[in-house]
């Protein structure tokens, strides 16, 4: 029962960044109540697994890291705002060494996203766009913004296996 309970905390990330990804596709949004979840989440999951107070300690350093870069993006324009949350609360979970991981992979899939909308928005698949979803259709738009969250659950995803709370759990690889 332990061993279950355990491990809701740490099922509790994937979902959580996977929700925000679709919200921000679908609506251009990520409300603060899956940051906030995902802050809310995490010292249970670090006291269920007894997780060291150094390693707590550093979790939080990236966190706040990230915290303090996701708002010097937002205040660039680059990403929005529940973009620069979520980048935070999942570097609180990622840590060290993970989050380079995280950052790559961010990088890396930011890049296949903004390609694919390109191609989506241009003149040549446009005018296909208009018989799907309105979601779908509002992410064809020319000079619409990016859901960049999804960029964020990716890097965040492929990271999570090697960070602590899992490395700790022994479910990885």
């Amino acid at each position: 029962m332990l061993h279950t309970l355990q491990m809701l905390p740490l099922a509790a990330f994937p979902v959580l960044v996977i929700v925000a990804a679709l919200k921000d596709v679908t609506g251009y949004t990520i409300p603060n109540w899956i940051s906030l979840a995902l802050m809310a989440v995490f010292p249970l999951a670090a006291i269920g697994l007894r997780m060291p107070l150094a390693t707590v300690g550093l979790d939080l350093a990236v966190g706040a890291g990230a915290l303090v870069a996701g708002m010097a993006m937002f205040a660039a324009g680059w990403i929005g705002g529940g973009d620069a949350k979520l980048f935070a609360a999942s570097a609180l979970w990622i840590g060290w060494p993970a989050i380079m991981t995280d950052l790559a992979v961010t990088g890396l899939a930011g890049g296949a996203l903004a390609v694919l909308l390109l191609g989506l928005r241009s003149t040549h698949v446009r005018p296909f766009v208009p018989n799907g979803p309105a979601w779908f259709g509002r992410l064809a738009e020319p000079g619409e913004n990016v859901p960049y969250g999804v960029a964020i659950a990716a890097g965040a995803l492929a990271a999570y296996p090697a960070c602590a709370l899992v490395q700790g759990f022994g479910l990885a690889g």
